[in-house]
């Protein structure tokens, strides 16, 4: 499979629409799936629940993952990610607007990529996006079919 799906995990409606408006100007053309809580981006991930009859082949090519969610917050989001084999490798990034230095250090702990604190003002959140974008999605060499062949 082909598809470069990006993950958005992220509550705040208002965070989401920036994400998207951000993810837009910048001209990313992946496909993004937006889960509103840590339950749903367990199920998304592990083809459970609302999503048992996803294509298992489509895994994200990246994650962003807010902290601060309902039903399952975004650290043990992470550590689930990181401790099943389907899914361990995966880049995630954090996209918090948390700057607690506990929460900087429990995300890369539990293995993030790396954590960006999501700018107040839409520019600087778009200068974020288009860094993301070109790293993670342009010049970031993705693992091979590998991990997708489980």
């Amino acid at each position: 499979m082909d598809n470069k799906v990006i993950l958005l995990v992220e509550d705040n409606p208002d965070d989401e629409a920036l994400t998207l408006r951000a993810l837009k100007k910048n001209h990313v053309l992946n496909e993004v799936v937006v889960v509103r809580n840590g339950l749903e981006a367990l199920d998304y991930l592990f083809a459970t629940g609302a999503y048992a009859d996803r294509d298992r082949r489509v895994i994200p090519q990246l994650i962003l993952l807010d902290l601060k969610l309902p039903k399952i917050d975004g650290l043990e989001v992470l550590r689930r990610i990181r401790a099943d084999d389907r899914t361990r490798l995966l880049p995630v990034v954090i996209l918090t607007s948390s700057d607690e230095e506990r929460d900087v250090i429990a995300g890369y702990k539990l293995g993030a990529n790396s954590y960006v604190r999501k700018p107040v003002e839409f520019t600087q959140f778009a200068e974020a996006v288009r860094q993301l974008k070109l790293y993670w999605l342009v010049l970031n060499e993705v693992l091979p079919n590998e991990r997708t062949n489980r």
